[in-house]
């Protein structure tokens, strides 16, 4: 046999044993899941930070239309911008909402992959993950979707978890731990709403009509 074929078989040895080592590779430490887990969480708030700062900006245009449309005595333009207004507002809350929920499920991330308890400390975060995956679905999809992928992340990490530790996952629980963060991120972001956002002038006075 030539030594060009010696030196062929050896490197096709070489790859299909490669090919064969990978597919029988451990997945990465638990430890480093999460932390890598909780790197595409934060990366994701600050996609909404982004979002919320645009959509507030254009919030504060708009409110001034409609501030000056009031004192123009034009209901009609200003009923326009506040309807508009107050569309930008429920996004608003939604992606403050969102952000607010994500950082508790940052902070809780934080503390199993320091102090561990796995199970029991991130069973509840899957869940927040998704439920703000689809109220941010309509408002800033490409996060919605990155979300997604981040709750089958966790997912996975709580069900091997509980399989390498032989405790099981209660649903009961953890769901109403879940409930628990979105009602708190709720009651935070409604909060920030109001210091936020001005209040927006009443539209529907008679004062505001057209005089013919």
């Amino acid at each position: 046999m030539s030594d060009a074929m010696k030196s062929w078989e050896r490197k096709q040895t070489r790859s299909t044993f490669s090919r064969i080592a990978d597919t029988m590779k451990k997945p990465a430490p638990l430890r480093e899941r999460i932390s890598y887990t909780i790197y595409r969480l934060k990366v994701q708030e600050g996609r909404l930070d982004q979002a919320y700062q645009r959509m507030q900006n254009h919030y504060n245009e708009l409110f001034r239309k409609c501030t000056n449309a009031v004192l123009a005595k034009d209901a009609a333009r200003a009923s326009i911008y506040a309807n508009e207004c107050a569309e930008i507002r429920k996004m608003c809350q939604t992606i403050l909402r969102s952000q607010f929920a994500i950082e508790q499920v940052s902070l809780r991330l934080e503390t199993v992959e320091e102090f561990g308890d796995i199970v029991v400390e991130m069973s509840p975060v899957a869940g927040v993950i998704n439920s703000i995956k689809g109220h941010l679905a309509g408002v800033v999809p490409e996060v919605s979707y990155k979300l997604g992928e981040i709750g089958d992340t966790l997912n996975d990490l709580v069900m091997d978890a509980g399989g390498a530790t032989s405790v099981s996952w209660n649903v009961s629980s953890s769901g109403e731990d879940a409930e628990k963060i979105l009602s708190d991120a709720n009651t935070i972001a409604e909060q920030k709403m109001k210091e936020r956002f001005p209040t927006l002038p009443d539209t529907t006075l008679p004062t505001l009509e057209k005089t013919s």
